[in-house]
């Protein structure tokens, strides 16, 4: 599973990361997780506003930081 965290650097975005990174953790997942900070990049996928969360290509979340429950949720239904 490919995982991108597309932000800038703002204090949202390194959270949305981290908690990413630790639920992945939890969830004893095989993925790869990478930040995107260049906006150029970010514009390319679509995002208009940050933190956003990108699976496999896939924008499943933007704009927002979600419950520890709510980023597991994500990554279980989208780990395929």
């Amino acid at each position: 599973m490919e995982i991108k965290v597309l932000g800038t650097g703002c204090p949202k975005c390194k959270m949305l990361e981290k908690l990413t990174k630790e639920a992945v953790e939890k969830l004893g997942l095989n993925a790869d997780v990478s930040k995107v900070e260049d906006i150029v990049d970010i514009m390319n996928y679509g995002v208009m506003r940050t933190p956003a969360l990108v699976i496999n290509g896939k924008i499943v979340l933007s704009g927002r930081i979600p419950s520890e429950n709510e980023i597991k949720e994500i990554l279980t239904s989208n780990n395929k």
